[in-house]
């Protein structure tokens, strides 16, 4: 392997491996970070639906969350097919790929870990997105074991537990959309070790920019004030004239 190829191997497995550790650390220096945020929108959610008489309506979101996520697992293992396909095609592929002018790699060897990294990155995903269903799963289950109505006194309670359930299993539901980015920057590789590189800090560059600075990290953010704030007392009805 030629060192730049080494050189843009390691800084895609160190931006992949510690992009969440390091947004968690920026969101705790600069303030609050869409995902940050959104934990907090979610625990109130489900406070707020122990207190609701009818459920309908959050067991449709909750269900949505699990259709989105069985999707995206389903079309990650297309991918990872495609992928695995072109890994063990043999001479014939490494021969039809090689031959195109935008493709840089020296070696079979060097394509194979190429198409490797692809296929690592596509199945660390795909085991987040499973995780993701198997807690929704969960969080489901409780809901429906929640007793209605609920005591008052009791929500708080039932609420953390419940939040506790559901954050986890969105927040593998983000990470394993967050592999098809890297993915995507492995895939670069094919290109050449500086279009590695640019991918990989391109892709992060992104990822930090949606969780801090895009329209809707910005009014999740708003969203999050006004719930901590709470809401406006009511005036008091005028006295009859």
């Amino acid at each position: 392997m030629h060192p730049y190829d080494a050189l843009a191997l390691a800084v895609f497995v160190l931006a992949w491996l510690f992009y969440e550790p390091l947004l968690a650390a920026f969101g705790k220096r600069r303030g609050s970070v869409l995902n940050t945020d959104m934990t907090v929108i979610r625990s109130a959610w489900m406070s707020t639906m122990t207190g609701r008489e009818a459920r309908l309506m959050d067991g449709q979101l909750l269900g949505h969350a699990l259709n989105s996520a069985s999707f995206f697992a389903s079309s990650n293992l297309l991918l990872i097919a495609a992928a695995a396909g072109a890994l063990f095609g043999g001479d014939s592929t490494f021969r039809s790929v090689s031959a195109l002018e935008v493709v840089k790699t020296s070696s079979r060897l060097l394509f194979e870990v190429q198409l490797a990294l692809v296929l690592i990155t596509l199945a660390r995903g795909l085991l987040d997105f499973i995780w993701s269903i198997r807690q929704l799963n969960y969080c489901l289950a409780a809901m429906g074991a929640t007793p209605e109505p609920l005591a008052e006194a009791d929500r708080p309670a039932f609420g953390a537990v419940l939040a506790r359930l559901l954050n986890p299993a969105l927040g593998s539901f983000n990470s394993g959309v967050r592999g098809y980015y890297f993915a995507l920057a492995a895939a670069a590789w094919l290109f050449g070790p500086w279009s590695f590189i640019a991918a990989t800090l391109g892709a992060v560059a992104l990822l930090f920019w949606r969780q801090r600075s895009s329209p809707a990290a910005i009014a999740i953010h708003d969203f999050r004030l006004l719930l901590e704030k709470g809401p406006t007392a009511p005036a008091p009805p005028s006295p009859p004239s």
